[in-house]
């Protein structure tokens, strides 16, 4: 059996197609569940597509042919994934954790708040709204989704995870409502004037993670499924 603290630190340097990163963390949760495998945070980009939380609503696809439109088993709503974006798949044994989701979650939005902070970015919770959000001030009181939350639950094994705007193209999620939250809008660390690189967020998220999980995470490794 892999010991309970382990966790592998995996990244992948070309983008992965949505379909075979659902696969591989597939077989990824059945053999933690198992015994055969460490819990892991996998670190990639995704060419551009859209994908279908379990409450995403027909209507909020604004635009069903301007990228591929995956199903996906996480909650939440529809969401764009592309180039520039740093997606991290969280799959982390929960019955190690309590068994509270919730928790969980809260966590996760630890993590990201964090690695924000990083960049002098203050990363907000929001009620009833998933995600991280930045206000943006000015008389509209505008505010911003930067970092998106997503997950499914197997064998009480997360995956699935969280995502980064970095500096991906943000017309490019004009094709969909965000989440299901039209009144709001979305940006990134580019467009709030940081010049941050996907390393410089791999290192903040890496950095972070121990101080929120309580959990040490192994050498990078590249992964390619």
């Amino acid at each position: 059996m892999i010991g309970d603290d382990r966790i592998d630190w995996l990244t992948s340097a070309r983008p992965v197609p949505y379909g075979d990163a659902v696969a591989a963390m597939e077989r990824r949760v059945a053999e933690i569940h198992a015994g055969r495998a460490a819990q892991a945070v996998w670190l990639l980009e995704h060419p551009p597509l859209y994908t279908a939380g379990t409450s995403a609503r027909p209507e909020d696809l604004l635009d069903p042919g301007r990228f591929p439109v995956f199903a996906s088993g996480r909650g939440g709503q529809y969401t764009y994934h592309g180039p520039g974006q740093r997606v991290a798949y969280v799959m982390i044994d929960l019955k190690r954790r309590g068994s509270d989701v919730r928790a969980f979650v809260v966590q996760l939005e630890d993590w990201l708040i964090a690695t924000l902070a990083r960049f002098s970015v203050t990363g907000e919770r929001r009620a009833g709204r998933v995600g991280i959000w930045v206000a943006r001030g000015g008389k509209a009181a505008r505010e911003d989704k930067v970092a998106a939350i997503g997950l499914r639950i197997r064998h009480w094994i997360s995956y699935h995870g969280v995502s980064i705007n970095v500096a991906p193209a943000l017309d490019h999620f004009a094709g969909i409502v965000p989440c299901g939250v039209a009144e709001h809008g979305v940006t990134s660390l580019r467009d709030l004037g940081r010049a941050a690189t996907l390393a410089d967020v791999d290192r903040a998220l890496k950095e972070t993670f121990e101080a929120v999980f309580g959990l040490t995470p192994e050498a990078d490794r590249p992964f390619d499924p």
